[in-house]
């Protein structure tokens, strides 16, 4: 694609893309933003405390005089002329499912939140479709790249199945199962999206350079650092958090003990995403983490072996009616996912939110909103660390109040998709549960 092909009208992305800013039209915060992605990352936090203090343009007029290598509306320029455009909060095209990293972020790693904006090449339709759309019909597929034959069989087949449902795959474009998941989508004629550890423009891994044009050609090339950015080992962990949370669910098809794979499950487990792995031989190594999360992390992920199990745990689907007649206990009358919730809550220990959306494979804005109902009936109660049960909640005998459950309710603007109401906990809150990531090794891989 070259860059006189690229629509310029005014319908939603940013850049020479569907509706971006024109030639001379970039404003003080863009070229900030575009400036400020040479420099965030692994280890910045004091940026990522000056960003969130003063904001992108305030901190690049603070620090620019540091950097006079750093020319971002030279960059903004090259990306055009490849037919590439800038994507920043706020953009209609901005995806929605990135706010999620914010969240995450108040954790304790600042430098790990939402990106500043990302970098993009690809085709028009599928940046609408990919980037609106992810959070709710896009599958992250990822895996070793040391995959064995049978790995790379189910990567593709799989991807190949979802995008004929409709589903979008993403992935990171490495070698092994990441290419074996691209591949299938193009096959399948579906949308595919590849994250990147670095410019947009760089072809890495070199091997892969036709890959990456058919992706562009038919898909989209994404990410959070500029044009010429190097493919260093610390940007591929870190790009894993994007892959988690531009899609709804995550599934791990083949991972070693050690695969830097097992960050992008621990990116899903953490922003609430669905996380589900495929099973392989037990004899095989590239499976060993595999099935290690499947035997220690039951509650938190699904074992699936194809599109249509994909499809039934992360699915969007209507909360279920309660069964006809008088109820024996508080829960008998509750829709389904609502008993599911109430049977992954602690009754002496506090959950927060996004603990409780793992257990149960949901969002945390549903979380949510089944939350505040439930705690008007007494079943459950908040504290300033979380939710527990009450002793009305887990006792089976006693008396539930006659006040109908009420049809799911969508976020307000008064709570907000991911805010947890005053006195709760926020979204990403840990509890005892999370020591448990320490099954996701933090460390550097070989790209």
């Amino acid at each position: 694609m070259n860059a006189s092909s690229v629509p310029t009208g005014r319908t939603g992305l940013v850049g020479p893309g569907p509706g971006g800013a024109l030639d001379g039209e970039d404003s003080a915060d863009r070229l900030a933003r575009a400036a400020l992605s040479h420099l965030v990352g692994y280890g910045n936090a004091s940026l990522a405390v000056l960003l969130r203090t003063v904001g992108p343009a305030e901190a690049w007029a603070q620090i620019r005089a540091e950097h006079p290598d750093i020319e971002p509306r030279h960059d903004l320029d090259r990306l055009r002329q490849l037919g590439g455009w800038l994507i920043c909060p706020g953009d209609p095209g901005w995806p929605s499912g990135l706010e999620s990293l914010g969240r995450a972020a108040e954790r304790g790693e600042p430098e790990y939140g939402t990106p500043l904006a990302l970098w993009v090449l690809g085709e028009a339709g599928a940046a609408r479709k990919v980037l609106t759309e992810g959070d709710q019909r896009g599958v992250a597929v990822v895996g070793s790249r040391a995959a064995t034959a049978y790995g790379q069989h189910v990567a593709s087949e799989l991807a190949c199945a979802l995008v004929e449902r409709d589903w979008m795959v993403v992935s990171g474009a490495a070698f092994g199962i990441d290419a074996a998941a691209h591949r299938g989508a193009l096959a399948g004629g579906g949308m595919t999206a590849a994250v990147l550890a670095c410019g947009v423009d760089i072809p890495y891994p070199a091997a892969h350079a036709r890959l990456l044009d058919e992706i562009r050609a038919h898909g989209l090339l994404v990410s959070e650092v500029p044009l010429g950015s190097p493919p260093l080992r610390r940007r591929f962990l870190i790009r894993n958090r994007l892959i988690a949370a531009l899609t709804r669910g995550t599934v791990l098809v083949e991972a070693g003990v050690r695969s830097g794979a097992l960050s992008t499950a621990r990116h899903a487990r953490r922003l609430g995403r669905g996380l589900m792995v495929v099973p392989g031989p037990v004899t095989s190594a590239m499976s060993a983490g595999c099935h290690r999360l499947l035997r220690d992390h039951r509650e938190d992920c699904a074992l699936v072996t194809d599109a249509r199990d994909v499809e039934e745990e992360i699915g969007p689907v209507g909360l279920a009616g309660g069964p006809a007649g008088a109820p024996t206990s508080p829960r008998d009358d509750l829709p389904a996912a609502v008993r599911a919730l109430l049977e992954a809550m602690p009754t002496r220990r506090v959950a927060g939110v996004a603990v409780l959306a793992r257990r149960i494979g949901r969002e945390a804005n549903e979380v949510l909103a089944m939350l505040g109902p439930l705690e008007l009936e007494g079943l459950v109660e908040s504290t300033p660390d979380g939710y527990r049960l009450t002793a009305l909640g887990r006792g089976p005998d006693e008396p539930r109040p006659t006040r109908p459950w009420p049809a799911q309710r969508r976020p307000t603007a008064s709570d907000p998709a991911g805010s947890a109401p005053t006195g709760t906990s926020h979204v990403g809150t840990p509890d005892a549960d999370a020591d448990d990531d320490a099954l996701f090794p933090m460390r550097e891989v070989n790209p």
